[in-house]
């Protein structure tokens, strides 16, 4: 039997809650890193408004990219 309205499904993904905050920006700028090379390799195949999606995702990204670099900066060991 099928409820009208199922639960959504649990995430596969977990972040360890022991997890320190450099291991978490280090990561997460590696995501976003990776999901901006992804989105330039995509906006080569694509053309008109589906490329101008994409490019637009892609500075999001980039964004994203720039804030995390900033705070890795910001908590880097002094040397």
């Amino acid at each position: 039997m099928f409820k009208p309205t199922p639960n959504p499904p649990p995430s596969v993904f977990t972040i360890d809650p022991g997890s320190d905050d450099e291991s978490l920006l280090v990561n997460s700028f590696e995501a976003f890193s990776s999901v901006s090379t992804l989105l330039l390799d995509l906006s080569e195949a694509l053309e008109g408004k589906h490329r101008d999606t994409v490019l637009a995702i892609h500075q999001l990204s980039a964004l994203g990219t720039l804030m995390i670099a900033k705070m890795l900066d910001r908590h880097a060991p002094a040397r």
